[in-house]
């Protein structure tokens, strides 16, 4: 499901030029949304957005994997700069194989890991490539 059919309030309802999408978006309508690779392969879809209380920030969204029907599914936690909005899809790109995100770090969904944890935050943006929001130069 994309984020205009998960529209609540009509922000994004005729655009043309209007509403706030796709640069400032509600968070709400983004939960839900697919995830695909560059090679149009079917990653899951959103199932939270994590913000960063201190800097206010969205540092990750959880992408769930695999499982059907919600049983034997994985949790990721992406970090939010390896996302791309694909807005002719209406959908988010994440640049990884299929198979190299079978061997992801993620977690399962009773057992959630602590997400502000430094070294278990370093861990995961080296495997997708990026920096932590700290690390980023300043402007």
């Amino acid at each position: 499901m994309n984020y205009e059919e998960r529209d609540t309030y009509g922000m994004y309802k005729g655009r043309l030029g209007g509403g706030p999408g796709p640069h400032l978006m509600g968070a709400d309508t983004l939960v839900g949304n697919d995830v695909y690779n560059h090679k149009g392969e079917d990653l899951g879809d959103i199932k939270e957005i994590m913000l960063d209380m201190r800097t206010g920030k969205v540092s990750y969204a959880v992408l769930s994997f695999g499982g059907f029907l919600g049983m034997g599914e994985k949790l990721f936690a992406v970090p939010w700069n390896a996302l791309t909005l694909d807005t002719a899809n209406k959908r988010f790109v994440l640049n990884v194989e299929k198979a190299s995100l079978e061997n992801a770090p993620g977690f399962d969904k009773d057992k959630w890991p602590d997400m502000a944890d430094q070294s278990w935050a370093l861990q995961i943006h080296s495997f997708y490539g990026t920096q932590p929001y700290s690390d980023e130069p300043r402007i």
